[in-house]
């Protein structure tokens, strides 16, 4: 069922380019809504 929704809208990370984005009227940048890895609060806990 998750598949289905990401398929129909895509993931965190292109929601929120395409509403609220650097791009976008608002101009919000990722700042620390950006994946660990780019230096942001967003990392998924290991799946055991």
């Amino acid at each position: 069922m998750g598949l289905h929704a990401i398929k129909a809208v895509g993931n965190y990370g292109e929601i929120f380019e395409r509403h609220v984005g650097p791009k976008t009227p608002i101009g919000v940048p990722r700042g620390s809504n950006n994946l660990w890895s780019n230096g942001g609060l967003m990392y998924a806990p290991p799946v055991r």
